[in-house]
């Protein structure tokens, strides 16, 4: 049978290759050969247009045999063949990278990134596993309302590097609000107080620009933990390569850059309507009447991100937290003492939800 994925390995001792945070080059590290990234992409190009014509090939004859699945169930899962083992992997349809679960080794299926599925830029990892690791305990810090059990016998259960798909808008808009400003005065006029209220009708109107609004386009990340963990430093995005996959998971998206375009929109809009209002000074109060926000040009481009999951148990139930693989921003759940808020008053009625609190905090 064809091979339908590619493992990357060291064409030196046969090792698996993989990316190393904060380098820029793909390494061995079993007998330390280093390789340059276009240097890989040459090496596997043969084997990557060989392994997509081989999925392509049985695509055309999924079935299965399992008469509890659904039609989309089926058309969900895709069988693969492990390159460097033989075995069958079976992994969701946007799966681009992986790790097979028999031999270890990293895994790449190129089909996933053909034509229009190829990411047009990728912000490689900089922050290591250990480093992720570090910033979890980090992040547990200063958090008083947490349990004693949980920072006393808290591990870490799972830990995974991926690459997130994400679109990057860039637009340009004409821009207009209207606003009600106050400025008020008091002052003493014999044995009176008086206050005097004046109100203003200010008119603003300005052209801008966005560049790189970010929007996930992935299903599986939670929307809420994907902006919390923003911004990223796109100047540090690099022109696509699988190379940079190597020892990570990756998805391709399954939102539409069409489907997050309303999310970009809203993005550019409510940061246009806070440039405008800020223009308005040297008033007391400042309330918006009505605004427009007209784009006239816009873009998109497709890039991944990379974001470390760590998930931990506390008392049978589990936490998930997501670091900028970056710049190593951490956010997530926690528990807390409800004995403790107790001690801690004021810091309890600043908990608006009943069991959890999410917070986040820069790990530096």
């Amino acid at each position: 049978m064809a091979n339908t994925s590619v493992s990357y390995k060291c064409p030196n001792c046969g090792a698996p290759l993989s990316f190393q945070p904060g380098k820029k080059t793909v390494t061995c590290e079993y007998c330390g050969t280093e390789f340059e990234v276009t240097a890989i992409e040459e090496m596997f190009q043969a084997q990557n247009e060989m392994a997509a014509a081989a999925e392509a090939a049985q695509e055309s004859k999924w079935e299965t045999e399992n008469d509890e699945w659904s039609s989309e169930e089926a058309a969900a899962l895709k069988a693969l063949t492990c390159s460097s083992c033989g075995a069958e992997l079976v992994c969701d349809e946007n799966t681009m990278a992986t790790e097979c679960v028999y031999c270890g080794n990293p895994t790449m299926i190129p089909k996933r990134f053909d034509g229009k599925l190829k990411p047009d830029y990728v912000i490689p990892f900089k922050k290591t596993k250990a480093d992720a690791v570090a910033a979890l305990q980090n992040f547990y810090k200063g958090h008083y309302l947490l349990p004693d059990n949980f920072t006393a016998n808290n591990r870490v259960e799972a830990i995974q590097p991926m690459y997130v798909p994400f679109w990057l808008f860039d637009s340009k808009i004409n821009a207009q609000a209207e606003f009600k400003a106050k400025r008020v005065r008091r002052y003493d006029s014999g044995n009176m107080l008086v206050t005097e209220t004046k109100v203003y009708n200010c008119q603003r109107a300005a052209l801008m620009g966005f560049e790189r609004i970010p929007v996930d386009g992935s299903k599986k990340m939670d929307d809420l933990y994907m902006e919390s963990i923003e911004p990223f430093n796109y100047s540090e995005l690099v022109p696509f390569s699988t190379a940079y996959l190597t020892g990570y998971l990756a998805d391709k998206y399954d939102v539409t850059a069409e489907t997050c375009a309303p999310r970009a929109d809203k993005r550019v809009e409510n940061s246009a309507i806070d440039v405008l209002r800020s223009s308005v000074k040297d008033f007391n109060a400042v309330d918006m009447v009505n605004a427009a926000v007209v784009k006239d040009v816009g873009k998109v481009i497709y890039a991944l991100v990379p974001v470390w999951i760590l998930t931990t148990r506390y008392n049978d139930k589990p936490y998930t937290f997501m670091m900028n693989g970056q710049t190593g921003k951490v956010v997530g759940s926690l528990p807390y003492d409800s004995g403790k808020a107790f001690k801690y008053p004021a810091i309890a009625a600043l908990i608006s939800m009943p069991i959890f609190y999410f917070v986040a905090k820069l790990f530096l």
